[in-house]
């Protein structure tokens, strides 16, 4: 299942090491079927890496996630509801059209869509918009020219329709994504300031261990917050040791995070090795020698690995297409129309 759903693993993806930009993104799925375990339409909010609000076909409500979205009043999620629901019933028509794009009558299909804006630290911002089917790309939006770029053949009816000019679907989006979208960012960061913006320090162990002629180090990193960091291997303290795993950012039940890099290496008596950390709470990046007589094995990462499961599952059953041909945005919406 978890190779099913990487579009929706995006919400992972965090650049740069700065924690003053926020972001507020949107991760709809919908399902062709019952009986796959997932809800057939869901819908989740998040502000950076924190979920802000759920809604599934299961439960009909959409309602607060983290602690803070409690300051929205009791007509702010009736609203925000029926919206859901709204879109909900268009989406078990939409999904058969996705579906005939690529002549396909049955069996178990979904469709996703993410977008959202970022509010820099500079002030600028900037917009995202893609779209994905059974896990692959389908179109995403150009946000310098504004028109829809088809990622695959079937997308191309979609693309034609809605850069047509009687659709006007990128001026809805534009107008959503570089204004309502802000507007709310702002108001989501005045109720979590304090969560979003705290500073939680990192700690840093490194360990080592010899197979052959192979030792692979391992650099673990935990406690911080927020989740951007940056972590790397490096030889004699300028060269860069590559990894050839992927990093994974995992979540502490804490609030906070950790990670661990890893990097095999050929030892040779005058090379030393340090792990690299950069993170927005520290005021100098920490750099940690690695001892080769400390060959102690890695403790770190039995909880994150389980927590990494749950999380990855969570989110694969978040994101879906909205669909509404010709009409406008209301300002109150959580997120935008999305014809098929």
């Amino acid at each position: 299942m978890i190779q099913m759903f990487p579009f929706c693993l995006l919400i992972l993806v965090v650049s740069g090491v700065c924690c003053d930009s926020h972001t507020l993104r949107y991760y709809l799925t919908g399902v062709s079927r019952n009986g796959s375990g997932l809800p057939e339409f869901s819908i989740a909010g998040y502000v950076d890496d924190q979920q802000i609000v759920n809604y599934n076909s299961e439960s009909h409500v959409l309602h607060p996630v983290a602690l803070w979205m409690t300051k929205e009043g009791p007509d702010y999620w009736e609203r925000q509801t029926q919206i859901a629901k709204a879109t909900e019933a268009a989406y078990k028509r939409r999904v058969s059209t996705a579906m005939s794009r690529f002549n396909q009558t049955g069996g178990f299909h979904f469709v996703q869509v993410m977008y959202g804006c970022e509010l820099r630290d500079d002030g600028n911002i900037a917009v995202i918009y893609q779209i994905a089917f059974d896990g692959r790309d389908f179109l995403s939006l150009d946000t310098e020219r504004w028109i829809y770029i088809p990622t695959m053949h079937e997308a191309q009816i979609s693309t034609q329709t809605w850069n047509g000019p009687d659709e006007r679907v990128a001026e809805m989006h534009k107008n959503y994504l570089e204004n309502i979208c802000i507007k709310w960012l702002k108001e989501y960061i005045t109720y979590g300031r304090e969560y979003l913006e705290k500073r939680v320090r990192p700690q840093v162990k490194v360990t080592g261990h010899r197979s052959g002629e192979v030792t692979k180090l391992h650099c673990q990193v935990y406690g911080f917050h927020p989740r951007s960091v940056d972590v790397k291997w490096m030889r004699n303290g300028t060269d860069e040791v590559p990894s050839d795993e992927a990093k994974k950012i995992l979540p502490h039940p804490d609030g906070t995070y950790q990670t661990r890099v890893s990097v095999e290496v050929f030892l040779r008596d005058e090379d030393t090795y340090s792990c690299y950390v950069d993170h927005s709470s520290l005021e100098e990046s920490l750099n940690v020698l690695w001892d080769p007589n400390d060959n102690r094995p890695p403790q770190l990462g039995i909880i994150g690995g389980v927590i990494a499961v749950l999380l990855v599952l969570g989110i694969a059953v978040t994101g879906i297409i909205l669909y509404r041909r010709r009409s406008g945005v209301n300002p109150g919406r959580l997120y935008t129309p999305t014809p098929t």
